[in-house]
């Protein structure tokens, strides 16, 4: 629970966040987790929480009250399955705090998330009750030792799936999970994990399955296919096919077991919280016996997929669209005379992180006459976060710093960043990460002078024409819209033909268990011997296959910027 005290202090930006459970649960007497560990909550705190548990509200506590000590208090409560309240997650100030709304939608997002994990907890619980009801059936009943030991094998299933099934943040997870553990116990021949969208379903398929060229990668609903009709029915179908019988119209189970000689296929209807999901099917190639405690052991092991299948599907959506944002985002890079531009973005190789990593181009408005072009802009940037906010926050970002410079014509980088970070304070925008923003201008005879002001970012690396490697390592302190205003500084220097300038975020040199220094100086060696009139569009593949790290845990943008020799 302290992992949700955290997050809640980190997004709400408060010194102490908690989660306290309702006395008369599991935690009773005790202190709530919260975060810092060390940190004890205040008495009025933890009354605080006491009153939001009675009423079940949440509560914004933005001034102090008459007679109380002047403190912030934001708490919303934790739901059980039934509707009854666990606890509250919170999070304290000791100043008055005035929240606003999207603290309040934070708030209540992250106590949704806490509150699921609660009651999957709840739930492993009840499984290892079974567990343990189970030995004590297999120590007592010594004359049904096969039944016993076939009922605790049962049980240590059901506690497997509440357990690996509550991790799991893709289909594909959850469709190899489920084979795993069906595997051991219940020993089908083959499981097929088909998902109702629009009308038709659809397989989930597995590497494990092989190719399967004449299965259909979807089926109408109303076929008489038996998954289709545990689906329609929201009812578990199982069909017993004798070696001399021939299979029911609309064959046994789904297509994918179409091929296959199979006596006892399950269909359990997968019930997710708005109505079904889809179907989980399983085969054996002999007869099987499914009574009253395998069906309840069926049913159960449908019930955890389910809610892990809604759970994979609510962050696909959310990844979808945060990702579909960020790409939208993303520059189409002009066309200018003297330069070679290229850019690549690689997001991460989990599927349920997003970030706020962008680059950017555009032309720079003359000092004297705004309707012509300067020059150009160049920013490579990363706000802090890996979640569709920090998406959303990246695009405000490069829009407001689009934006200065063009207030700003003339003036140099660091005007525009400064300029950003006002903007950020005086809007409330939580604006936190870095950047690297730079104006390219052109210069006498192929030559363009550069400057660019660095807010914490990596050094940008400049390749000369010779093949010298230069960082540049003026720097100023990160983006943080809580830091006190401070001067930005700038530098400069002049690009001669064929040098070639490379911006990158620090997904391409952070490596667990890695130094970025050391990585960060094999991006250097890499670029010195990277061959002559090798076109920029290749010098990146090349970068992302042979420095950044084989499993991306953060996204990563790469952005060269060559000055032409014609």
């Amino acid at each position: 629970m302290n992992r949700f005290a955290r997050l809640a202090a980190r997004v709400l930006a408060a010194p102490l966040g908690l989660v306290w459970l309702e006395p008369a649960g599991e935690a009773a007497g005790a202190l709530p987790e919260r975060w810092p560990p060390q940190a004890l909550p205040p008495r009025e705190g933890l009354e605080r929480c006491r009153r939001v548990a009675k009423s079940g509200r949440p509560q914004f506590l933005a001034r102090a009250e008459t007679g109380s000590p002047a403190f912030g208090f934001a708490g919303v409560p934790l739901i059980g399955g039934s509707g009854e309240v666990l606890g509250v997650l919170a999070v304290i100030d000791p100043a008055p705090r005035v929240w606003n709304e999207d603290d309040m939608q934070d708030l209540a997002d992250l106590a949704g998330a806490c509150s699921a994990q609660m009651r999957m907890r709840k739930r492993s619980e009840n499984g290892r009750q079974a567990r343990e009801a189970a030995e004590v059936a297999a120590h007592t009943a010594q004359g049904e030792s096969h039944r016993a030991h076939r009922l605790l094998s049962r049980s240590e299933l059901l506690l497997r799936a509440s357990e690996d099934l509550a991790d799991t943040s893709s289909l594909d997870d959850v469709r190899q999970r489920v084979g795993d553990l069906v595997s051991g116990d219940l020993k089908p021949a083959r499981i097929d994990l088909v998902l109702l969208r629009q009308g038709r379903l659809h397989h989930v398929r597995s590497p494990v399955d092989g190719e399967q060229p004449d299965v259909p990668d979807s089926f109408d609903l109303d076929t008489a296919w038996p998954a289709a009709q545990a689906v329609r029915r929201n009812r578990t179908v199982v069909v017993d096919t004798p070696p001399q019988t021939d299979a029911p119209t609309g064959g046994i189970g789904s297509p994918a077991f179409a091929t296959l000689d199979l006596a006892t296929v399950a269909c359990l209807p997968l019930r997710g919280a708005h109505g079904v999901l889809g179907a989980l099917v399983l085969g054996w190639d002999a007869p099987y016996t499914i009574g009253l405690d395998e069906l309840a052991v069926l049913t159960t092991l449908a019930s955890y997929t389910a809610q892990a299948v809604e759970r994979a599907l609510h962050l696909d959506e959310r990844v979808t669209v945060a990702r579909q944002l960020q790409r939208a985002m993303l520059t189409q890079l002009p066309h200018t005379p003297g330069l070679e531009l290229a850019a690549r973005y690689r997001p991460a190789a989990r599927d349920d992180m997003v970030g706020g990593d962008w680059y950017d181009a555009y032309p720079l408005p003359d000092a004297h006459n705004t309707d012509v072009t300067g020059g150009l802009a160049l920013t490579v940037g990363d706000m802090t976060g890996h979640d569709i906010r920090a998406a959303a926050l990246m695009g405000q970002v490069r829009s407001m710093l689009r934006q200065a410079d063009h207030d700003h014509p003339g003036k140099g980088p660091e005007q525009a960043l400064t300029a950003l970070e006002r903007a950020c304070r005086r809007l409330d925008l939580p604006a936190t990460g870095t950047a690297v923003h730079a104006h390219l201008r052109p210069a006498a005879d192929g030559y363009w002078h550069l400057k660019w002001s660095n807010a914490g970012h990596p050094a940008p690396l400049l390749v000369t024409a010779d093949g010298t490697v230069e960082s540049l390592t003026q720097h100023d302190m990160l983006l943080h819209h809580a830091l006190p205003p401070s001067a930005r500084t700038c530098d400069s220097r002049s690009l001669a033909p064929g040098d070639t300038l490379l911006l990158y975020t620090d997904g391409l040199v952070e490596e667990r268990g890695k130094d970025i220094e050391d990585n960060i100086d094999r991006l250097a060696h890499h670029l010195t011997t990277t061959p002559p009139g090798t076109t920029l569009p290749a010098l990146l593949r090349s970068l992302l296959d042979t420095v950044g790290p084989h499993e991306a845990r953060d996204d990563t943008v790469l952005f060269a910027i060559r000055i032409t020799t014609t």
